[in-house]
């Protein structure tokens, strides 16, 4: 509990006491060794002076005698105060004490340290034992041994107020010590009080960085290293923080593309897990796969993109660049995929899916155009090769049959014209739409300028026209698409309804953005099957009957594709009561 309520304290608190404890404990060691130090130079001192007495009595008996009354008087005259001499053999027998006349009260001092020390070393001294024959006083003693005499003199005084006052460490000292100590624990106060601030302080800014909270970055550290270091990582952090913001906005850049993206796209790290995988990738996997996958790791399981995983598993280890890019092809329930994977520089790896099952369709169609453009561009081109032929090989032909050559290649040279019309109407809708200028078009007065230019076609098929369109309906789109749609539906109703019959235009609804229109007309109509085909190229329902009447096959096309560059749609139905309707819709401004 102690130590946990020490954690609790700030730390400059706690950086305070642990540098104050180890202050103190130093001090005292200090202290505590220096006492000890002067105490032992002040014992010496005093050992040195009653060493000095007792080579003056050894003195004095050697040149007297040890005669006990001589000994008490020499004492006496030099007595320092309360001083008590004793003289002892090496055995340990006292021979003479100052303050003891009875010998016998004395035990054997063989054991007693300063004589044991005195017998080794030639002197020696002990502090504060206690004298037995004195009633239990405290003595400082001080012994030598005189070899030649057999002789132990040790002096002695008592310890004494005053020889504990002489012994003990100069106070002056230790109050230099104690001051200089609180000196020192005010500066290290101030000094730990300053580092725990500043790391107080970034400790607290660590813990919001942490927790994501709002962080003030224009908060003050103290002026010291530690504050400078601070701001270092507080500039490091904001730098760290804008990167990571737009490392963020980019990142859901990245995911909304995923997500939007008309492709599939999974990301997986280098053991296959999956990190990031958007919705189509999950749609086509699981159309390529014979079995609903319950995680997306079980992509790699699929038979069909069993070359990816041979590709990855092949390139675990790091790969040369120009291997880590794999392309196949998968074709799966009539649908055509294109599956790429590009392994980076982490061995993580990403794997697309693209169904590419319309641009196949696309590349097919554009196949089957330009093997339909050849051929019918081989027809004209082959009767007006022929015609000519037979017009230079015979000189002498008829002026009659002459003239009927020439008008028959006339003829299939204005098909020839009429076909690469068409064909260069088709290609500006298909691939440059943009280009198409844009004006206000009455449609009333195009549609009855169309009917003014086919009257010889009506009258010949006995057609009648019913305009049943309003005036000035107008339609801001190109004029020249515009003409065509109107154009070509007259043209094939001329060409393929037969004769007697009627042919009637309305628009029969409008809102705030489109016209509908009808084209009708109560001719043969069209057998079921072929009515979702009338608009593709080339097609036709009489392939014989077509080309005699001399039609270029793509005529509804460009209907189709007119009305589609307009903003409408258009499809084809038979009347009930016999012949063949166009349902479509302009938008007023396209």
């Amino acid at each position: 509990m102690k130590k946990l309520s020490i954690r609790l304290l700030p730390f400059g608190q706690r950086l305070f006491l642990s540098v104050i404890t180890l202050f103190l404990a130093f001090s005292t060691c200090f202290l505590l060794f220096q006492y000890r130090r002067e105490k032992a130079y002040k014992s010496d001192v005093l050992n040195i002076q009653l060493q000095n007495y007792n080579t003056q009595l050894y003195d004095y008996i050697a040149s007297y005698g040890m005669d006990i009354g001589s000994l008490r008087f020499y004492v006496r005259a030099h007595m320092i105060p309360d001083l008590r001499v004793t003289l002892i053999s090496p055995e340990g027998n006292v021979l003479f004490d100052s303050t003891e006349p009875d010998l016998q009260k004395f035990k054997n001092h063989a054991t007693r340290k300063e004589v044991q020390d005195a017998l080794i070393y030639g002197s020696g001294y002990s502090i504060s034992r206690h004298s037995a024959s004195k009633g239990g006083h405290k003595y400082f003693y001080s012994a030598r041994y005189y070899p030649s005499k057999r002789l132990i003199i040790r002096s002695a005084l008592p310890y004494s107020i005053n020889l504990n006052e002489h012994l003990k460490a100069d106070m002056g000292y230790l109050w230099f010590t104690v001051i200089i100590s609180l000196f020192l624990t005010v500066l290290f106060y101030q000094f730990t009080q300053k580092l725990g601030k500043s790391i107080t302080k970034l400790r607290e800014f660590a813990q919001k960085a942490d927790r994501n909270e709002a962080i003030d970055m224009e908060q003050t550290f103290p002026n010291n290293e530690l504050g400078e270091i601070s701001r270092h990582i507080i500039k490091i952090y904001q730098r760290l923080h804008r990167a990571k913001e737009a490392l963020y906005i980019e990142r859901e850049k990245l995911i909304s593309h995923l997500q939007t993206s008309h492709e599939g796209l999974g990301v997986f790290t280098r053991e296959r897990k999956e990190i990031l995988v958007n919705n189509l990738f999950t749609q086509y996997a699981n159309t390529i796969s014979d079995s609903n996958l319950l995680r997306t790791e079980e992509v790699f399981d699929i038979p069909e993109l069993a070359p990816v995983t041979a590709f990855l598993t092949r390139n675990e280890d790091n790969c040369p660049k120009e291997e880590r890019r794999l392309i196949i092809h998968v074709s799966k329930n009539a649908r055509t995929f294109a599956v790429e994977c590009i392994i980076f520089q982490d061995l993580s790896f990403e794997i697309s899916i693209n169904d590419i099952t319309q641009e196949e369709e696309q590349a097919r169609l554009k196949r089957q155009l330009t093997q339909n453009i050849a051929h019918e561009l081989k027809t004209p081109v082959s009767s007006i090769q022929g015609y000519l032929e037979t017009i230079l090989e015979n000189p002498h032909i008829p002026p009659a049959t002459l003239r009927s050559f020439l008008e028959r290649s006339y003829a299939q040279s204005n098909r020839l014209t009429f076909l690469l019309r068409d064909i260069s109407m088709l290609t500006r809708l298909d691939e440059a739409p943009e280009m198409m200028e844009k004006e206000c078009v009455d449609i009333s007065r195009l549609v009855a300028s169309i009917f003014n230019e086919v009257q010889l076609g009506l009258e010949e098929k006995h057609i009648t026209v019913i305009n049943r369109l309003p005036a000035s309906l107008t339609v801001n789109g190109n004029a020249s698409l515009l003409y065509s749609i109107f154009r070509n539906l007259t043209d094939n109703a001329i060409a393929y309804a037969g004769t007697d019959i009627s042919i009637i235009i309305n628009c029969f609804r409008q809102d705030e953005k489109f016209y509908y229109f009808s084209f009708a007309d109560t001719g043969t109509g069209v057998p079921e099957e072929h009515l979702t085909r009338l608009f593709e190229r080339f097609y036709r329902v009489d392939k014989g009957r077509s080309r005699k009447l001399g039609g270029t096959g793509l005529g509804l096309a460009i209907v189709k594709n007119a009305v589609l560059f307009h903003g409408g749609s258009i499809f084809a139905k038979n009347a009930p009561k016999g012949g063949l309707v166009f349902v479509f819709t302009l938008a007023k401004n396209s």
